[in-house]
C-alpha cells in the first residue's frame, strides 16, 4: 500500500465505496447485551452494526448506540492474556436492549456490534494513534489520542495496553473500512432520511459511564444519573436540550451538562443546527441498572428499563425546534 496514512483515512466515512449489504444489516430484536460469556467466539465473522427500522411512520428522531458491541474478529491480534473483563471494560453494556423501545415509537436505531477494543465507532477516522500504528501520520494526536483512546484504541478502557505489536498502516485502514465507515454511512442515510421527512433530524447517541466518571463519592456521594453533552451548546438548540433534560429529570435522575462527556464524533459530525441536524448525546451511569463487577444486570436493571422506556416514550411524542 503506497499511499500515506493521513490520505488513506482523510474523510474516509464519506468516500469510501462499500456495499453495506455485505455486512449483514438485519433487525435487531433489541435484547440487552448478553453478560460476560467465555464462550463467545473471538473468530466469528461479525456484521459490524444492525440498523431497527421504525415501526411505523419515522419521526425525527435517531437513536445510536456505538459502544454496545461485544464481537472481536479474528484479525484483532491483542496482546496474549487479556481478560474478558478487560476487552469489555470500555464497552457499553446493555445500551441497545435499554433503548430497543425506540423502534416501535418511530424511532429507528443504529447499534454497533464490533467491540470498541477493535474500532472505536465514536472518533473521528483520522484519529489513529501513532504510538500503535506505523507509518506517518499527518493529523496531530488528539488528547484522546494521546491517552491510549483513538478511532483504534491503544488501551481497554481499564487502562490495559491491548497490544504487545504495531499495527500495521494496512491493517488499520482495513479495520476503517470494514466497520467505521459503513457504520457511519447507516447512521448517515438515517439522519438524512429523517431531515428530509421532518425539515430537522435530532440524534441521541445513547452510552454508559461507569459511576466513578459520575462524580460518585466524596461530598457528592451520589453522583450524576445522566450526562448530555452537546458540544457546549454548539449541537443542538438550546430548546432541544432544556426539554431533554427536563424530561430525565422528571425520573428523579441528576442530569449533568458537558461534564465530563460533552459529545464524540458522532455529536460533532451532526450537531449542525443551521443545516437542520441536531445531536445529543446520552450518558447513563452504569451503577443505576448494572452490576459493574460482573457486567450482569443488576437488581434495579427492570425498574431503571422501565423509568428509560418512560423518557423514550415522551422524546418520541415531541416536535422539535428547527
Amino acid at each position: 500500500m503506497t499511499r500515506s496514512i493521513d490520505r488513506s483515512v482523510e474523510n474516509l466515512a464519506d468516500r469510501v465505496e462499500i456495499r453495506v449489504a455485505l455486512f449483514r444489516i438485519r433487525p435487531y430484536a433489541g435484547s440487552m447485551t448478553p453478560p460476560l460469556d467465555a464462550s463467545m467466539p473471538a473468530s466469528r465473522p461479525p456484521s459490524p452494526f444492525v440498523v431497527t427500522p421504525a415501526s411505523g411512520e419515522a419521526g425525527a428522531m435517531v437513536f445510536a448506540s456505538p459502544h454496545s458491541g461485544r464481537d472481536r474478529p479474528g484479525d484483532m491480534g491483542e496482546a496474549a492474556g487479556l481478560a474478558l473483563s478487560t476487552l469489555r471494560s470500555a464497552e457499553d453494556v446493555g445500551v441497545d436492549g435499554l433503548i430497543a423501545e425506540g423502534p416501535q415509537r418511530g424511532v429507528p436505531i443504529v447499534a454497533g456490534r464490533v467491540s470498541r477494543a477493535y474500532v472505536d465507532l465514536n472518533r473521528a477516522p483520522t484519529e489513529l494513534d501513532p504510538a500503535l500504528v506505523d507509518g506517518d501520520i499527518e493529523a496531530p494526536p488528539t488528547a484522546r489520542v494521546s491517552a491510549g483512546f483513538g478511532v483504534i484504541p491503544r488501551r481497554a478502557g481499564d487502562g490495559t495496553p491491548l497490544y504487545d505489536r504495531r499495527l500495521t498502516r494496512v491493517e488499520a485502514v482495513d479495520r476503517l473500512e470494514r466497520v467505521h465507515a459503513p457504520y457511519h454511512e447507516a447512521l448517515g442515510d438515517l439522519m438524512q432520511a429523517a431531515r428530509d421527512r421532518h425539515g430537522v433530524a435530532l440524534l441521541i447517541d445513547w452510552h454508559s459511564m461507569p459511576s466513578r466518571a459520575a462524580g460518585a463519592g466524596g461530598r457528592n456521594r451520589r453522583g450524576v444519573d445522566v450526562v448530555l453533552g452537546d458540544r457546549h451548546g454548539s449541537a443542538c438548540r438550546g430548546a432541544t436540550m432544556r426539554r431533554i433534560r427536563a424530561l430525565f429529570e422528571a425520573q428523579g435522575w441528576r442530569v449533568g451538562l458537558n461534564t465530563p462527556y460533552a459529545g464524540g464524533y458522532s455529536t460533532e459530525r451532526w450537531g449542525r443546527p443551521d443545516e437542520g441536524f441536531q445531536a445529543v448525546q446520552v450518558e447513563l451511569n452504569r451503577a443505576l441498572y448494572l452490576d459493574e463487577a460482573t457486567l450482569e444486570p443488576s437488581a434495579d436493571y427492570g425498574r431503571f428499563s422501565k423509568a428509560l422506556d418512560r423518557v423514550i416514550v415522551a422524546l418520541a411524542a415531541e416536535t422539535w425546534p428547527r
